[in-house]
């Protein structure tokens, strides 16, 4: 099974694949795999890193994720809840190479629009989430006509996009494991001091090489990349956890400069960790 790209397993005949995945932690490696994905999370939270962006995922988020957007799942296990999520596979061409350009199925356009970049819905949508919970005693004709119902419901609804650059290539294996090896390292210790020499060694490449290689695939430099996975995990603090002061929580995202976290919160969130918290808890 390779990580980068990921192959879905499935049935020789089968065109759409349900999965139900309940672990302590999502699969969690950066990867990427040509069906569209769309899923539920039943239970868990975390970090989900799609394409260029980092975001949070936490119980009843749905998430789709168009045909090979490289993301990763982060599952939190400091809450000690066995991550859920009920998932739709299926490809463009999965039920034939022109089935989504019917006439009759021109109301689920926008989806198709949407997931390019991926997409979470916001606010949470309850049709959407028992529309879900009835894919497992389904057959295969109902879980069919379940992800119609399920994508007519995604063009209709409210969302937030997941990611703001798409990499119009697909990665090789070997690039897919040296950006594979790239995220685990960085999620793994975005918390403790990172130099540009700690990542190119794990990329085995120059520090310049490396430079260049993430800033074509991501479109911005690892270092902001850095920082806004940090200003994430800043955030997720400030909103869970009242017991710890700005300064404490920005020492455990990785910052032992409290000007340098104010300014760089500022640069991603448009404000300062103190009026964030404040505004939301109004």
């Amino acid at each position: 099974m390779k990580v980068l790209p990921f192959q879905i397993p499935k049935p020789e005949h089968d065109a759409l694949i349900y999965q139900e995945d309940k672990e302590l932690i999502f699969y969690d490696k950066f990867h990427q795999h040509e069906e569209i994905q769309v899923s539920f999370i039943a239970e868990g939270e975390g970090a989900l890193v799609v394409g260029d962006t980092i975001n949070y995922y936490k119980k009843g988020d749905v998430i789709a994720l168009g045909s090979n957007l490289p993301h990763v799942f982060k599952s939190d296990i400091s809450t000690n809840i066995q991550s859920e999520m009920l998932t739709l596979f299926f490809s463009n061409d999965a039920f034939g190479s022109t089935f989504f350009e019917l006439e009759e199925l021109r109301e689920l356009r926008p989806f198709f629009k949407k997931v390019n970049y991926g997409f979470k819905v916001s606010p949470k949508s309850k049709k959407i989430e028992t529309l879900f919970k009835q894919l497992h005693e389904s057959s295969k004709l109902q879980r069919f006509i379940l992800l119609l119902e399920v994508l007519k419901a995604l063009s209709k609804s409210k969302t937030q996009p997941l990611s703001s650059f798409i990499y119009d290539k697909k990665y090789t294996d070997s690039e897919g494991k040296r950006m594979r090896d790239v995220m685990d390292f960085t999620m793994q210790n975005y918390n403790q001091q990172i130099s540009l020499d700690d990542v190119a060694q794990v990329s085995a490449m120059t520090k310049n090489a490396f430079c260049k290689y993430f800033k074509k695939r991501t479109n911005k430099t690892y270092f902001t990349f850095l920082n806004e996975l940090r200003i994430e995990n800043a955030c997720k603090l400030l909103l869970s956890n009242q017991d710890l002061s700005i300064i404490e929580i920005a020492e455990k995202s990785g910052f032992n400069n409290m000007s340098n976290f104010n300014r760089q919160f500022k640069v991603v969130k448009k404000n300062s960790p103190s009026l964030f918290k404040k505004d939301s808890y109004r």
